[in-house]
């Protein structure tokens, strides 16, 4: 076994390998950019090594910069971690000329299947199924349409040495072909090196679900069930679970047993992920193999009991399976949520900043559920804009698939994150999507639940009830510790007032106390909309999260004080509340209602980043749906096109100039 290996890779994966290695007694080196000078990977290392200037082209892309690491250091092998130069064959080849061994597949299996055109060609030979498409070099924009024509509409375009989301696009009309082509080529080429694309079908309503296969140095392979994938936005995807609640036990075997045949058939070594679509009638396509541990692999482990990082080391270092595939089993279900720092009300744009809290849930194991964190941040961190968005990987366990979404569900609302925006409210609206709870799922799923985009949620009437119970009890908790203080000038005197009137909102709820005695912990039943409810908890006030019982029902929510009330987060929902007596209640209906300022004559920038293209000049006439501006964050490109015919007035921006947030680029006239 090695003594020392170092891991070529920044963030949770980095930190999701260092755990593994010191659970088996390996030391570690960790590498970073300037970017990543206090990161928490280079915390948890035994060693590490800087490599360069915050670009990930002058620092983890460079192959040279981390054998330099390697021989510094004495590590023996390097573990790639996924992105970046995982699935770059060249850099698995100068390891071995250098005596460093790769903690993944052999060169010749990265090459078969490292390159999507390839990998496809490969898959056709071997007799696998495949996507109807176009493998060859696409040569422009007109040659891309006549394709596309060609295997019918919708196609998917997308970059051959492609992954993440990064360099794909789906044109459902000529219209949108030549657009997408060049859109993917020039992704494909900022975050790859490599603008080549191809195009095939796009399956309608497909399901996006993938077989993990394992295999060693001496042909022994095995599948381990399948990850659903297929809760994806811009092709990237939010939420994973594992088993797939749409494949019965026929098809996946017949997946498991294709996903080794392809295995065998380049002699493949480590951990990998054969990637399939599966249509509404569960007929299934070969997509892609990535020969790299997979994002989502923690779904994997939790269902069954393998961790994947320790099996990569141990065939890397020549060890055969410990098991065959009779030995594997799947227990209970697994559910992966990716908190992103992207900001949902904005159509998921990106979003950079400080961590002012970071405090996720307690991880374990309890009787009936697990949660697991995998995260390469910290609170007081910085959120770079040069890296991929994702903070962490929240993973929750249950016996069944409903179990699993709803320890999930509470688990996000314990999650606290401040100073930047994040895709937490849409990951926790989404565990109580009626569809998603069902598993009617497919890649199209965002896009058809939220055609508009995610806006914030108005709550239920009942919703409302529990956020009022929360609210006035803050309250009451609070009033009830300011009147013990000692010294106090005038303690409250009197008995406590019965009649309340909570604000969520713009509504009032009006609250009626059953019982006028605060008890700590606080327990007490309350009126609301002519039914009792009764409220309990442990909270006290300076508490970040309210965990309790309302009506019965276990409520986590978390709390920030405002001025005469808290912002209330739960669910997906986030809501101001302020608690009134019935005198400050009628005169607060009386404040006039502050507008928000008019911005339809400004386009603004998004998000924090570059700009990459002005699309327009000064006086010139736009119509709706053209581009204005091209904007790149986190190594995607956002085209921001007109909302309405229009007329350019000022041009505040130009390309290569990097914006904040609400930024104005251009003035309409």
């Amino acid at each position: 076994m090695f003594k020392k290996i170092l891991i070529a890779n920044r963030g949770e994966i980095a930190c999701r390998v260092i755990k593994t290695a010191r659970r088996m007694g390996i030391a570690t080196v960790a590498v970073y950019s300037d970017a990543d000078r206090d990161a928490l990977h280079v915390e948890m290392a035994a060693e590490a090594v800087h490599i360069g200037a915050a670009a990930a082209s002058e620092s983890y892309l460079v192959a040279d910069k981390i054998i330099d690491a390697c021989r510094q250091t004495g590590a023996e092998a390097v573990h790639p971690g996924y992105g970046f130069l995982s699935e770059r064959a060249s850099f698995c080849e100068a390891l071995e000329k250098a005596g460093i061994v790769f903690i993944g597949p052999k060169v010749p299996a990265i090459t078969a299947m490292g390159d999507k055109i390839e990998s496809k060609k490969f898959a056709n030979a071997a007799k696998v199924s495949t996507v109807p498409g176009y493998l060859g070099v696409i040569e422009d924009g007109a040659h891309a349409e006549t394709i596309a024509a060609e295997i019918g509409y919708p196609v998917m375009i997308k970059a051959s040495a492609g992954g993440g989301g990064k360099g794909m696009r789906i044109a459902w009309n000529k219209g949108e072909v030549r657009d997408g082509f060049e859109r993917a080529r020039s992704e494909a080429k900022s975050s790859f090196g490599d603008d080549r694309v191809f195009i095939e079908k796009f399956v309608v309503d497909p399901r996006h679900i993938e077989i993990q296969v394992l295999a060693d140095a001496h042909r022994n392979v095995v599948y381990l069930g399948e990850r659903e994938c297929s809760i994806q936005r811009r092709n990237q995807k939010v939420v994973e679970e594992a088993p797939s609640p749409f494949l019965d036990e026929k098809t996946r075997r017949a997946m498991g047993e294709q996903a080794i045949a392809l295995a065998r058939a380049v002699d493949y070594q480590s951990a990998g992920t054969v990637e399939f679509i599966v249509d509404r009638d569960r007929n299934f396509y070969f997509l892609e193999m990535n020969t790299r541990l997979q994002v989502e692999h923690p779904v994997t482990e939790l269902v069954t009991g393998i961790d994947l990082v320790e099996q990569m080391i141990r065939v890397a270092a020549g060890e055969a399976l410990p098991f065959a595939q009779a030995d594997i089993k799947l227990n209970g279900w697994a559910i992966e949520s990716r908190l992103y720092a992207e900001d949902p009300y904005r159509n998921f744009l990106p979003s950079i900043g400080r961590l002012t809290r970071y405090r996720p849930p307690s991880e374990g194991k309890t009787a009936d559920r697990l949660v697991r964190n995998d995260t390469g941040v910290y609170e007081g961190a910085e959120i770079s804009m040069y890296y991929d968005p994702m903070i962490a990987k929240l993973c929750t366990w249950a016996p069944t698939r409903l179990e699993a979404i709803d320890a999930m569900g509470e688990a996000l609302d314990g999650f606290i994150v401040d100073g930047i925006e994040h895709n937490m409210p849409f990951l926790a609206a989404l565990m109580k999507h009626p569809r998603w709870r069902e598993g009617r799922l497919s890649t199209g799923f965002i896009a058809e639940e939220y055609p508009d985009g995610f806006a914030p949620m108005t709550p239920t009437t009942d919703e409302s009830a529990i956020l009022a119970a929360v609210a006035l009890s803050c309250l009451l908790i609070d009033t009830h510790r300011r009147a013990r203080l000692v010294d106090r000038l005038r303690p409250v005197s009197g008995p406590l007032c019965q009649e309340w009137v909570v604000k969520l909102g713009p509504d009032y709820i009006p609250v009626n106390l059953v019982d006028g005695q605060v008890t700590s912990p606080f327990a007490m039943p309350m009126e609301i909309d002519k039914k009792v409810v009764a409220v309990s908890t442990e909270w006290r006030p300076g508490d970040a999260i309210w965990r309790g019982t309302v009506g019965g029902r276990r409520v986590t929510a978390q709390v920030r004080p405002l001025a005469s009330g808290v912002l209330l987060d739960w669910q997906g929902l986030s809501v101001t509340s302020r608690v009134f007596t019935l005198r400050q209640a009628e005169l607060d209906r009386l404040m006039p209602t502050k507008l928000p300022p008019d911005t339809s004559k400004l386009l603004l920038c998004p998000m924090p980043g570059l700009v990459v293209a002005i699309a327009v000049a000064e006086g010139q006439e736009v119509k709706a749906g053209e581009t204005l501006a091209v904007v790149e964050a986190m190594k995607m490109e956002n085209v921001l096109r007109a909302e309405r015919d229009l007329t350019i007035g000022k041009i505040n921006a130009k390309a290569g100039e990097s914006l904040a947030v609400d930024a104005v680029i251009m003035e309409f006239a």
